[in-house]
């Protein structure tokens, strides 16, 4: 590993701070060079400190501790990252025999220069107990992967040599912090501790030679593991009776992931991570593989409340759907099962009482196909994913020296079931589409934009999509500005063309795992009297609006069926249909026809997918022109002969139509996406039923 410290950086670095304590600076500096080190930390994993001098408000000069805050990614770390503990007050805690980790936790809160500061790290006592100036802590996969083997302490003084010292698991808190403390004190020359299945601490009056040692220690053993490995092997070919289909079998994980809303302790479903490599696919075709990563638990465990402690292990036979199917729910049962006996075994002998957490798997291991991790969000599921590869690719590296051992039993329950570590995942209500995915098309549109942003507002994965790429981009770069832009996606897709629809739909299953909500948005406008309808006109608009809406309804059934075959996740289409299907206009006969038909599209589809839970219903808007500088592609086209027609501005022609309803309200893009999200969020059971978004158009109530 490549020591990445530079001290004219490290001096430029810490003058962008000059409202900072220099040390402090120089903390940030170094913490994210660590942070930026997949190897050392995944994740928010790991943590650093600083002792410095401060002056209080009323000018006394104390001692204080700054510790990385809960929730902070060293890799981006700022100043205000770090809050401030009064040092002295920590280091007389250690005078106390016991501490429960919530006294703990009220004493950091209590003890904090600043009330609005993160709460601290739940290892802070180990650098307050520690006397160092500069501390850093890593889960470092070399370190790990070494201790995570029996009796690992001769070989890691052999390779590590003797100013280092090696301490057995213990429970982070209290107890840890005062083993850390008397193992430094034992010797004082020590450079390093190490804690089996957990991680190393360096630590140094200076921040560059804290950093240093811990790049130093972790090099010596990357190196002696790197030495031990066998001769590299050519990536194996994937021959097409071994590879997986990932687009018939992803809909199928996610399906068998989801819990039925009707078992306590429901959670929304599960979107998919799905990654593959040469070096993944050479960790899985191994003959041991089974045994070495399904039957193995977690490196460090740090990971297990994003993990769980084992993989699912999955080897499915052949391309057959019902057969994929039937062997997903009977693996993922007796996952299920081995998870609640566990769990019984450690509340029973034990004798605490404990909630069971969902028994789902958050890893599933696939020869043939890779790494596929859930998680309620995206990024939940991006950060499993790269904790499972890192764990594949270290305990392949580990096997080549010695067996792998893991942690017992009942320290991973302590941790899995550990109010401080369960807080790190901010458990709380979750928005109504959380773990959905959307597909809106028409994406380049005013009304996309507005459905776009409910959506993404109440927590979809939300993919749009346009056969207008400008268009396209100019809505997902609005949505970036105002949401996370990993949750948008934008697709090219031409919804008249039924393999350009096909794509699509596989690009986003390969995306997140599968579809739940589809709004069938593309429109298209033309102005003519039926004396002078171009019939070549008169079709493209039915292309678009009725054979647009029929193309990806019918593309995404297989994707529902296939979710629903082995799970409860509840489709829902929303079509965006329009009041000129009760209310058409003269001159308006395409798009008027095409929306009918569309819309009777959307009650046959009701009709035919409610034996798997799929519910269809349409919104009737009127009367949108734009949405925070895109306009609606219909008005674009209609506007003019509006205005005209009427001797209207812009502006006159928006007041006609706020007028003209019952309401005397301007109907925007916003209130469509309210809709969509209503009927999304399943809130009532409705099929097949059309809610206009108008402002009250008398002649376009639904009959």
């Amino acid at each position: 590993m490549k020591n990445q410290y530079n001290s004219t950086d490290a001096r430029e670095f810490s003058n962008s701070y000059p409202d900072y304590h220099p040390e402090l600076a120089l903390r940030v500096y170094t913490s994210r060079l660590i942070g930026r080190e997949p190897s050392l930390v995944l994740h928010g994993g790991g943590n650093t400190s600083v002792k410095a001098r401060v002056t209080t408000l009323l000018g006394d000069t104390m001692e204080a501790l700054f510790i990385k805050g809960s929730g902070w990614d060293l890799a981006t770390i700022e100043p205000q990252g770090f809050p401030a503990l009064d040092l002295g007050y920590l280091r007389r805690l250690r005078a106390l025999e016991t501490l429960s980790d919530e006294e703990m936790v009220n004493q950091f809160q209590t003890h904090m220069l600043d009330s609005t500061a993160p709460s601290p790290s739940i290892e802070t006592l180990v650098h307050a107990f520690l006397p160092h100036r500069h501390i850093d802590h890593t889960h470092a996969d070399a370190i790990v992967t070494l201790t995570n083997m029996a009796a690992p302490e001769q070989r890691l003084h052999r390779i590590l040599g003797a100013k280092i010292a090696i301490l057995p698991w213990i429970m982070p808190g209290f107890p840890l912090a005062k083993a850390l403390a008397e193992c430094f004190e034992n010797q004082p020359d020590l450079e390093a501790i190490i804690l089996r299945n957990h991680g190393i601490f360096t630590f140094a009056e200076e921040a560059e030679v804290a950093y240093s040692r811990m790049i130093h220690y972790v090099t010596l053993a990357e190196e002696y593991i790197a030495d031990h490995q066998p001769a590299p092997e050519p990536p194996s070919a994937v021959t097409a009776e071994r590879q997986l289909d990932a687009a018939m079998i992803l809909p199928l994980l996610r399906g068998a992931l989801t819990i039925d809303p009707g078992v306590p302790g429901h959670i929304p479903p599960f979107l998919l991570h799905w990654r593959q490599s040469d070096a993944i696919r050479r960790c899985l075709d191994r003959d041991d593989a089974g045994a070495l990563y399904g039957n193995t638990g977690v490196l460090t465990p740090d990971h297990v409340i994003r993990t769980k402690n084992y993989p699912l292990w999955l080897a499915l036979q052949g391309h057959d759907q019902e057969q994929a199917a039937q062997a997903i729910t009977a693996a993922m049962a007796v996952y299920e099962q081995n998870y609640s006996n566990n769990f019984q075994v450690q509340v029973t002998t034990r004798q605490v009482q404990r909630t069971m957490l969902d028994a789902k798997p958050r890893v599933i291991l696939m020869p043939g196909l890779g790494i596929v991790t859930a998680g309620v969000t995206d990024k939940a599921a991006r950060m499993a994913a790269d904790i499972a590869e890192h764990t594949l690719l270290a305990k392949a590296r580990g096997a080549a020296i010695a067996p792998y051992q893991e942690l017992a039993a009942e320290h991973i329950f302590d941790m899995e079931y550990w109010s401080l570590e369960q807080a790190k995942l901010h458990k709380g209500a979750h928005l109504p589409l959380a773990g959905q995915s959307a597909l809106v098309t028409g994406g380049g549109g005013a009304i996309a934009c507005g459905i776009g942003r409910k959506l993404l507002a109440a927590g979809a994965r939300v993919f749009l999509s346009d056969i207008d790429q400008v268009r396209l981009q100019r809505v997902c770069e609005l949505l970036a500005r105002e949401f996370n832009p990993a949750l948008i996606s934008g697709i090219t897709m031409d919804v008249t063309d039924s393999c350009s629809v096909r794509q699509g739909l596989q690009e986003i299953i390969l995306a997140c795992g599968g579809l739940d909500i589809l709004v069938p948005n593309a429109g298209l406008a033309h102005v003519a009297p039926l004396a002078d309808l171009d019939e070549a006109a008169f079709r493209k608009v039915l292309d678009v609006n009725l054979v647009g809406v029929f193309q990806v309804i019918k593309a995404a059934i297989p994707i529902f069926k296939r979710q629903a075959r082995t799970g409860h996740i509840p489709a829902q289409i929303i079509i965006n249909s329009s009041k000129n299907v009760f209310a058409p206009g003269a001159a308006f006969g395409a798009y008027s026809a095409s929306k009918a038909g569309a819309h009777q599209i959307g009650k046959i589809a009701a009709l035919e997918l409610a034996e798997i839970g799929a519910r269809v219903n349409m919104i009737n808007a009127d009367g949108i022109f734009d949405d925070h500088g895109i306009s609606s592609g219909l008005w674009d086209v209609v506007g003019p002969d509006r205005m005209r027609s009427r001797n209207l501005d812009p502006q006159g022609l928006k007041e006609y139509y706020r007028n003209r309803n019952l309401l005397k309200t301007e109907v925007l893009a916003d209130h469509v996406g309210n809709a969509v999200v209503f009927f999304a969020s399943g809130l009532t059971p409705t099929t097949g039923a059309t809610l206009p978004v108008d402002g009250g158009v008398a002649g376009a109530f639904p009959r």
